[in-house]
């Protein structure tokens, strides 16, 4: 008597197959269409070929406008690459090809490397093997054959990788057609199933597994979705990206510059610079009522970092500092902080705390240093050197909750302020390596997940939330709170972080009501996170056409002709008066060529003055990306403009005043 396997399908219903049934024939069993339209199954969440024998449990299947089916379509895309590069130049080695984020790549032996220009003829003879609709094959080689036909084939990188994968576990090759590599798989059924929507990006050097001291590959990387119109759009937002790009605007606005000389930190520009101490005055006004702004050392002895536990933990990322030259006999390691949370501890321990006082909010933008890899630098997203928006809340056990959502509503408060309204607030648990006790673990991210419910409950839908499973610090759970930028792009900036380990660690205590010594919690709170970082995030959601009141210069007064000039200064000293910042451009140019010009720099508002405007004492306003111009007395000017200058936060307060006043 055979035996038999039986399946749960999603709608819960159960079926018996005979032993040996693949998941093509399930699918079969179910409809004709449903098979042809199946790529591969999934039993209990693991992803498997369509020709693999089912086991027990969960089936689910996987058609082409699955989610799980788009690594799959970039898998099998890398495949063809290979198999495509291997037919326009025999003798080329193929290596690794894994899928990564939003694509796959390949790294190829080849004794000259790919140019920009082989992308497009790879890329037809894709088409053309996707076009034979071959089917993907799965065949269980031994050791000893894969090692012997690779060897045969001069792919001494696959005999390498051969060597390297454990004892016991197969050797799977997958064939497409007469052509075959070494892969763990699944696979689709066949190459036709990939369709048409990839692309071919770039060619990038490559150290074989990724050792400077191995050879040096070429890699090629590219894209695959479901649909053209998926691949149209992230071509759009990768486009858009370049245009917006931080780094390109930065130099075009004349706001700041790296060198080689300083690696990794800002070299600020005088507009640039204005720009950050704009961001920074608006996040210090938003504290002023709640938080005691306080700044600690940049440098402090190690024993203090190891005291914290950094110095064990985050060592490899700290720069450490001590006394050059031999005038002095001082040995003692110091380093630059790359958090600010030790400090800050000093602080609250500085002096008896009564229960009274509790909470006590410490905040500091304070400049903190952290090795990064040269290679992870990028701009203002990754530098060595950053000014964190910090702050850190001294609280009893029962204050713990109501903090927590306190700090929620600044930080969504002031993304709204910079017009972010997509925001995702994300639960990070303990992570396996971590300090305190389950006890503690298990208070903190009760109180955490009810807070997070509160959230969600609050936004009445507007806010998304989530748990991230193992990502929390090692001190503690945290919240991460993520925006959506203007093309669709995710940054993870504020954090909300409960610690009960470094006040425990320093010996942090406050006296009770019952006059006894006890433990506060400590929360770290970030709402820019980097500032820098932040800065540069506006900056590309806003491609430099920066909202007024953030704009390190808001109005250009430009003159078409030098009768105009004495007016034009009148113009940008009223202006200046009303709390603007304000340049003028009385050159001898014609006015479009200076329009031009100022647009190139993101000058928001551009104010021309010929001879009628000064007759009229009247303006006319242009626009940054705007071929129209609104001609407006000077007066109206001056309110209407004054008013778009003003931070949101302070526009707040005067309208608090003037509804209490009513």
């Amino acid at each position: 008597m055979s035996q038999s396997v039986s399946l749960t399908f999603p709608d819960g219903s159960m079926r018996s197959y005979d032993a040996g049934a693949t998941g093509r024939d399930v699918a079969e069993s179910i409809s004709k269409s449903l098979a042809k339209k199946a790529v591969a199954v999934a039993i209990d969440g693991t992803v498997r070929d369509l020709s693999d024998p089912v086991t027990e449990g969960k089936i689910e299947i996987i058609t082409r406008n699955d989610g799980r089916a788009l690594e799959l379509i970039r898998h099998d895309a890398a495949h063809v690459m290979a198999e495509a590069v291997q037919e326009l130049w025999p003798g080329t080695q193929v290596t690794i090809g894994p899928v990564i984020e939003n694509g796959f790549y390949y790294d190829f032996a080849k004794n000259e490397p790919f140019t920009p220009d082989d992308l497009p003829v790879i890329e037809k003879k894709m088409r053309e093997i996707i076009q034979r609709n071959a089917p993907f094959t799965k065949q269980i080689w031994s050791r000893e054959k894969a090692k012997e036909v690779f060897a045969s084939k001069g792919e001494r990188y696959k005999v390498e990788l051969v060597d390297a994968i454990p004892e016991g576990q197969d050797l799977k090759i997958y064939y497409q057609g007469d052509w075959f590599d070494l892969c763990r798989g699944p696979h689709m059924a066949s190459t036709g199933q990939i369709g048409s929507a990839f692309k071919l990006m770039k060619v990038a050097g490559a150290y074989w597994r990724g050792d400077s001291n191995n050879p040096m590959l070429t890699r090629i990387y590219g894209t695959a979705f479901a649909e053209q119109a998926d691949l149209d759009n992230y071509l759009h937002i990768l486009a858009e990206a370049e245009k917006r790009d931080h780094r390109r605007l930065g130099r075009e606005m004349d706001l700041f510059h790296f060198q080689e000389e300083g690696p990794g930190v800002v070299f600020w520009h005088g507009k640039g610079w204005r720009m950050f101490q704009t961001l920074v005055s608006y996040m210090r006004r938003r504290l002023q009522s709640d938080y005691q702004e306080v700044n600690a050392p940049q440098v402090l002895d190690k024993s203090l970092w190891e005291t914290s536990g950094h110095w064990g933990w985050y060592r490899d990322n700290m720069f450490k500092v001590t006394v050059a030259g031999d005038e002095t006999d001082d040995d003692r390691v110091f380093a630059l902080k790359p958090m600010n949370c030790p400090g800050h501890i000093q602080i609250f321990k500085h002096g008896l705390k009564s229960y009274r006082e509790l909470p006590i909010r410490l905040a500091e933008f304070g400049a903190v240093h952290r090795y990064e890899p040269s290679g992870a630098l990028h701009g203002l997203m990754r530098v060595r050197g950053f000014t964190q928006d910090d702050a850190h809340i001294f609280c009893t056990d029962e204050q713990m909750a109501a903090e927590c959502l306190k700090i929620n509503d600044l930080i969504l408060s002031v993304y709204e302020d910079f017009g972010f309204k997509e925001i995702v607030v994300k639960l990070s648990t303990r992570p396996d390596k971590r300090v305190g006790s389950d006890d503690l673990w298990d208070r903190a991210e009760s109180v955490m997940m009810d807070v997070l419910k509160t959230i969600e409950a609050q936004s009445e839908g507007r806010i998304k939330t989530g748990i991230l499973p193992g990502e929390g610090a090692f001190y503690g759970p945290k919240f991460e709170y993520t925006l959506k930028d203007a093309i669709g792009r995710e940054w993870q900036c504020g954090t909300t972080q409960v610690d009960f380990n470094l006040p425990e660690r320093f010996g942090a205590f406050y006296i009770d009501q019952h006059s006894e010594k006890t433990q506060p919690v400590m929360i770290h709170r970030a709402i820019c996170g980097s500032m820098e970082r932040f800065l540069g995030i506006l900056i590309e959601n806003f491609a430099g056409h920066m909202p007024l009141w953030v704009s390190p210069l808001q109005v250009v007064v430009a003159t078409i002709t030098s009768e105009a000039d004495e007016y034009g200064n009148e113009v940008a000293e009223a202006l200046r008066e009303a709390g603007l910042d304000v340049e003028t451009d009385f050159r001898n140019e014609k006015i479009n060529y200076k329009i031009r010009e100022h647009s190139v720099t993101k000058v928001p508002v551009i104010i021309v003055c010929g001879k009628k405007e000064a007759e009229e004492r009247s303006v006319n306003i242009r626009r940054l990306g705007s071929q129209a111009q609104t001609a407006m007395s000077l007066d109206e000017a001056i309110a209407s403009l004054s008013l778009e200058a003003t931070p949101p936060d302070i526009l707040r307060k005067r309208e608090a005043k003037r509804t209490k006043a009513a």
